[in-house]
């Protein structure tokens, strides 16, 4: 079994190279966030995934969450993990200097988040709901409301979770059923509530729930949807916690993966209807939690990249010390490890090459995130929040997407011995599993980005990140590097498939919406290939000034550079296949009729 390591290196490249950090710190609210801090932010995140998580990663995995005379028993560690998660500061590390948080931008917290999720994305769920929670009551609560639950949710003796689904609903929120009657300053809720993830636990002295529901005169739809915030106790007007309120877990889900983290179902009101208060106005709650859907949607697109990095760790370190067979045309000797086989070469380069372009991607939308919040200009705030907006339903599909692809193949390097528990490198690919569906399926976050991101704006934002993507082509025709010259071509025909492959869904959408839908996901991942291949360009030229100048760390950059051509050359190469298949595809996918399938 391998121990997690950090990849501090390139966190550390991407966010002051790549991204920018000297463009974070010039807004006036970032001013204090230095290049020594986030070394110091990382150093010290480093040593909690690696000292405190890690450990309890396989053994979690093995020993799973109990359901026991209606409580939940989490695995053994988890809850000392979570105390000293706790003492040590690191849930308020972006949350709001006045609720008792740190304030740093996102794009700091964004590498320390993954570091924890590469460690034990189980444990790291349950923090994970409580930023949504914490992000939509800031945004959403009344002062009364932020002043009574924000600063336990920031420092994490509280947490919190999202509560949306219901077993008749899936994704679908119109058909959401649970009630809320009015009863004075509250509400009385009543209905069960699915897949709610960390829903019931002992870790935390309380539990905050954000649900669903409609009033009795809540009209059908989506626009009767309200949003409650309903305590697992009480809380009382001086912020001490009082009786348990009428919420309750009656049962587990038994999953694929994430066996550490409890899935629960929960019942509001079985006995006189659960205590909740009201989030902004009545029929405006899923606007509120669309917030947090956001916000999560960024969170499991890392999520993605995190346990990428991990699977690739572990095939890494399993190519190492694995003996067997000779290297070719070899006929003696010694047997050599499994790295000296170029096709295991091959699946590390894809997995290492994947998982640097999806991370740089999911920082680049973090940075969009904190200037759109922090620019001191109105008009750069708003062009990072079309960005943002933009970014998220490729960071969070692609970057999932290529998770599971990126734990498969790991397992692959394996051979029959990955498809044994024992090495571990199965549990990566079970827990990669739920990115892909967690917080809206790869399918509604392709909808997303054909619909209200791309058809319903003509493309203004898809063009214009195409424009600034065009303008790399001169700097590579500069370069005098062979390794970074050589991913010119390949990245100006990616663009130019990025373009007709836009310029046909912006034409199509009005008339035929079907048939945009019917190639929105091969859509998204063309974003994203072509994305992940633009930032690994611009790395590659960034390593290159960085050795013209003599710096160190020479062999970080020449790995950075022969790592951006590896993807252009065998990933980015893909995008005219993806292209073509948006152009051409949609009448093959709705050829038949429903009972010829």
């Amino acid at each position: 079994m391998s121990t997690y390591a950090a990849p501090i290196r390139d966190m550390q490249f991407v966010i002051k190279e790549l991204v920018g950090l000297d463009q974070i710190s010039a807004m006036p609210e970032c001013a204090e966030v230095s290049a020594d801090l986030v070394d110091a932010v990382l150093e010290e995140a480093s040593k909690f995934a690696a000292a405190v998580l890690d450990p309890l990663n396989r053994s979690g995995d093995q020993e799973g969450v109990r359901f026991v005379d209606g409580k939940v028993i989490v695995p053994q560690g988890f809850s000392e993990a979570y105390r000293q998660f706790v003492a040590g500061g690191w849930n308020g590390l972006s949350g709001e200097t006045g609720f008792g948080g740190q304030g740093l931008p996102h794009v700091v917290a964004m590498p320390v988040h993954e570091m924890w999720n590469s460690a034990n994305m189980a444990f790291c769920l349950c923090p994970m709901l409580t930023s949504g929670v914490l992000e939509a009551l800031r945004l959403r609560g009344s002062a009364a409301q932020q002043k009574l639950f924000l600063p336990k949710l920031t420092s994490g003796e509280w947490c919190g979770t999202m509560n949306l689904t219901e077993p008749q609903a899936g994704s679908d929120l119109s058909a959401v059923r649970a009630r809320a009657v009015p009863g004075g300053d509250h509400y009385r809720i009543h209905g069960t509530k699915i897949f709610i993830t960390w829903g019931e636990h002992d870790m935390a002295e309380n539990i905050v729930h954000l649900v669903l529901a409609r009033t009795p005169d809540a009209p059908e739809g989506v626009k009767g949807i309200s949003l409650f915030i309903v305590p697992k106790y009480r809380v009382n007007a001086d912020g001490s916690l009082g009786s348990r309120n009428d919420v309750k877990c009656v049962s587990l889900e038994h999953k694929l993966g994430i066996h550490a983290s409890p899935t629960c179902v929960l019942a509001y009101g079985d006995e006189r209807g659960a205590i909740g208060y009201l989030v902004g106005e009545e029929n405006h709650g899923l606007e509120t939690m669309f917030i947090m859907m956001n916000h999560a949607r960024l969170a499991v697109g890392l999520e993605g990249v995190a346990l990428a990095e991990r699977a690739y760790q572990h095939a890494r370190e399993y190519a190492k010390t694995r003996v067997q067979g000779r290297a070719i045309g070899q006929k003696s000797g010694d047997r050599v490890t499994i790295i000296h086989h170029p096709d295991v070469r091959r699946m590390l380069m894809t997995m290492k090459a994947q998982t640097e372009a999806m991370r740089a991607l999911a920082y680049t939308a973090s940075a969009a995130l904190d200037k759109s919040r922090h620019h001191p200009d109105d008009k750069e705030r708003g062009r990072n929040q079309a960005l943002v907006d933009f970014l998220i339903p490729i960071v969070k599909g692609w970057c999932t997407e290529q998770s599971v692809e990126i734990a498969s193949t790991g397992i692959q390097i394996h051979g029959g011995m990955g498809f044994v528990e024992e090495t571990g490198a199965a549990q990566f690919l079970r827990d990669a599993r739920i990115t892909t569906i967690y917080e809206g399926t790869t399918g509604i976050q392709a909808a997303d980005l054909v619909g209200r991101k791309t058809g319903f704006e003509k493309g203004a934002t898809a063009f214009a990140v195409i424009d600034d993507m065009r303008k790399l082509d001169a700097d590579l025709a500069r370069s005098r590097n062979a390794d970074v010259a050589a991913q010119r071509d390949y990245f100006k025909q990616a663009v130019d498939s990025l373009n007709c492959a836009t310029q046909w869904l912006v034409d199509t959408f009005p008339r035929d919406p079907n048939a945009v839908a019917a190639v929105s996901v091969p859509y998204l991942k063309l974003w994203g290939t072509v994305a992940g291949g633009w930032l690994m360009a611009r790395a590659a030229m960034l390593a290159e000034t960085k050795l013209s100048a003599g710096g160190g760390d020479a062999e970080f950059y020449r790995a950075k550079i022969a790592t951006a051509r590896f993807y252009a050359e065998h990933i980015l190469l893909k995008a005219g296949g993806l292209a073509s298949e948006v152009v051409n595809g949609a009448g093959s996918v709705l050829a038949l009729t429903e009972a010829q399938f």
